[in-house]
């Protein structure tokens, strides 16, 4: 079992992170900016990305999102459940009247 240690401190990445925001109009892309930012920090792009993309999602207020969506996928839920129940029923009484119809034109 591997201990992981953070190798920086919670400063040295909101430090590295707002370096990513400041000098993002000085390249190409975003990409490139963590590039050359984690290169002169020391640390992996990669790392510098996660943690970008942490303090966005940060900032969008996940938890509040999320009971929301929660709340919005049980409704959903219930509705498809409600129009399978009367997709069924109307597949049964479709079935119902084709075979009456069936059966009244046999008796002419």
């Amino acid at each position: 079992m591997s201990a992981t240690r953070n190798k920086f401190s919670p400063e040295f990445r909101d430090r590295a992170v707002r370096m990513v925001e400041e000098h993002r109009g000085d390249y190409p892309s975003e990409w490139a900016a963590m590039s050359s930012i984690a290169a002169k920090v020391g640390c992996t792009t990669e790392t510098l990305r996660r943690w970008c993309r942490e303090e966005a999602s940060r900032r969008a207020g996940p938890a509040a999102q999320t009971a929301s969506d929660r709340d919005r996928v049980k409704a959903l839920e219930r509705e498809v459940k409600e129009l399978r129940r009367a997709n069924e029923i109307l597949r049964k009484a479709s079935a119902y009247f084709a075979q009456a119809e069936l059966d009244r034109h046999g008796k002419w």
